[in-house]
């Protein structure tokens, strides 16, 4: 067995794979918030209790909000928010989820609802009240625009009533509990006028003060979520009376004291949708909280992996575990998945930093389509990167397992995914904001090709496309017995879609990396990447002519060639994420962990002098 050659990082043109990595953007974006992580307040904590590590979330959040320079402006800035995101993912997930509640839901929210300002943001921005929203009902999860909570709007008193008028009407799982203090939060209830229903708005309701709830707002809390500290409740409202300021209709809805009520969009649920526009934003900056600590676990187990000793064949002292090809392999191709999400995210958030760019059709397939995948990916890296440290991984102390339920939380968090696939695979079929790549030209070549490996892609994308449109086509069948055809090839093609835009960001980031050697590795790690993503499709690919049958044998020896050649650059590549030991904080990813479980009274402590 050969042993491992891991080169020193600092040999390996590490600063230019992280400003790859990073869109050229890590010392404007993200070096700031690596300085400010560091700090003693954002450090593990062991053993404190849920209410204990809720309000440490919330103070944390106030460290945050201190050091952002303009708030507003953050808020509006995609970029800047989706950079915060990626370095609260890797700190804390409870510290996350109220982040991207307070600044991306609710005040960008406003922000975006409220053209002429009439809202006073102080306490919002400065963090005096809690800013929270309340969408999801009991009855009423992906389908919310039929929600039931109502606010009726009374002529007389130029005033709204919200009422919660049923069971399944309960606002479910907000934050609306005690912990942080004073708390408002958009509500969204159905705009009843004269008796008719005129659709789903956001409307701003102070819910608690520092004694407590409101009057006529009951707050119940609902049981803890392991490895998460929101308080998270069951929240209603009795005859809450609101002043016609609470409504935001933003700019396409207007409602006169007389009881009119006019907007520039006809359909209930376009309105709904455009009320709560911020949720694909939402999209964006849970993908990269869930993605950065995707690759903080990958990171801690990659580490492990060269400090870990085994035994080994014709071997008295021992090799890293990371000497085996079967461990080089699981966390090479879950390092190569990670710098695929990564580049993924950045085109991504490219193409959605405008304020209105996230509107068009194209956008929400590609947001929808990059947040299943990506939260997805980061799921894989983070159970990989667990079982590869063994028991280790299962400690807090050592992060890993502590990250897993905060990436669980992103896969249902601003649309479930398997539901925003869904929605995004039918739109992919009738063309709404999709077209089919057009097919590659005929090319032969090695397995190493990365042209070849992305024409590959294409060809499995486009397969995809074929056989989903084909399934919808079921004469004589009702709709929902046509869409139950076409409903998983749908959402296989979105799984292709996702992929194929990943490799396409990971090779163009290559492409611009002026370093040979960094390139080259760069390339190699696209190659796995791409071999482990076409092996369960080398069947169709075979049967359609695509593979030949020796190319298909060579698939599983080709990911071990690639697999040994990037092998010795592994700490590298983990190094590149550029996250600093005071944020990683795992006694196993340093030298030397076993002092971390040092007895000072053990038995093979020197006697004590004298």
């Amino acid at each position: 067995m050969a042993h491992s050659t891991a080169a020193p990082a600092d040999r390996l043109q590490v600063p230019l794979l992280t400003e790859v990595l990073y869109d050229g953007r890590f010392d404007d974006l993200h070096r700031p918030w690596t300085e400010i992580f560091r700090r003693d307040v954002f450090r593990y904590r062991d053993g404190l209790s849920p209410a204990e590590r809720s309000e440490l979330a919330y103070e944390r959040l106030r460290v945050v909000n201190e050091e952002i320079e303009s708030v507003a402006g953050m808020v509006t800035a995609t970029d800047q928010l989706v950079a915060l995101h990626e370095w609260l993912g890797v700190v804390d997930g409870s510290l996350t989820t109220l982040a991207t509640i307070h600044y991306n839901l609710f005040l960008g929210s406003i922000l975006r609802l409220d053209p002429g300002r009439t809202i006073d943001l102080l306490p919002f921005t400065r963090l005096r009240q809690y800013g929270t929203t309340l969408i999801t009902e009991l009855g009423y999860g992906n389908n919310a625009a039929e929600l039931e909570t109502t606010a009726t709007y009374r002529t007389e008193t130029d005033t709204f009533v919200l009422h919660t008028p049923s069971l399944g009407a309960q606002k479910f799982m907000p934050n609306t509990g005690p912990a942080g203090g004073p708390k408002s939060g958009l509500v969204a209830a159905r705009l009843i006028v004269r008796g008719q229903d005129c659709g789903v708005f956001l409307f701003l309701v102070p819910l608690r003060d520092g004694q407590g709830p409101l009057p006529g707002i009951r707050v119940r809390p609902l049981s803890e979520i392991p490895g998460s500290a929101i308080d998270h409740a069951l929240t209603s409202f009795d005859q809450v009376g609101l002043p016609r300021t609470a409504l935001l209709a933003g700019d396409h809805a207007d409602l006169t004291t007389e009881g009119a009520f006019h907007s520039t969009l006809g359909s209930r649920r376009r309105r709904f949708l455009r009320s709560i526009q911020r949720v694909t934003t939402g999209k964006l900056c849970l993908s990269a909280a869930a993605l950065a600590g995707a690759r903080a676990c990958l990171t801690i187990s990659v580490r492990y992996a060269h400090r870990r000793h085994t035994f080994a064949p014709a071997s008295r002292t021992g090799v890293p575990v990371f000497d085996y090809r079967c461990h080089q392999t699981r966390l090479l191709g879950v390092t190569a998945r990670a710098y695929a999400a990564t580049f993924l995210l950045r085109e991504t958030t490219r193409r959605c930093a405008g304020s209105d760019n996230t509107d068009t059709a194209e956008a929400e397939v590609l947001v929808a389509a990059a947040k299943g995948w990506i939260t997805w990916q980061s799921r894989d890296i983070v159970v990989e990167s667990r079982e590869r440290c063994g028991a280790q991984g299962l400690l807090s102390a050592n992060r890993i397992v502590d990250l897993l339920t905060p990436i669980e939380s992103t896969i249902t968090a601003e649309g479930d995914n398997l539901v925003i696939w869904t929605k995004a695979g039918a739109d992919m079929l009738i063309g709404r904001g999709y077209s089919p790549p057009p097919p590659p030209a005929a090319r032969t070549g090695p397995l190493t090709d990365c042209a070849l490996l992305l024409d590959l892609l294409v060809r499995h994308e486009r397969y995809c496309h074929q056989y989903a449109r084909g399934r919808l086509s079921c004469p004589g069948a009702d709709p929902m017995e046509r869409w139950n055809h076409a409903v998983n090839p749908a959402l296989d093609l979105v799984d292709a879609y996702a992929a194929r835009r990943a490799a396409q960001a990971f090779l163009a980031a290559a492409d611009r990396v002026g370093d040979d050697a960094t390139r080259r590795l760069l390339e190699q790690l696209f190659q796995l990447f791409a071999l482990q993503r076409l092996a369960p499709h080398a069947g169709l690919l075979l049967a359609d002519g695509h593979l030949t049958a020796e190319a298909v044998r060579d698939l599983a020896p080709a990911v071990d060639r690639v697999s040994a050649a990037l092998a010795p650059d592994a700490l590298a590549l983990v190094e590149a994420f550029a996250i600093p030991d005071a944020i990683l904080q795992a006694p196993i990813a340093t030298d030397g962990y076993e002092a971390a479980y040092d007895d000072p009274e053990g038995p093979w402590q020197p006697p004590p002098l004298g």
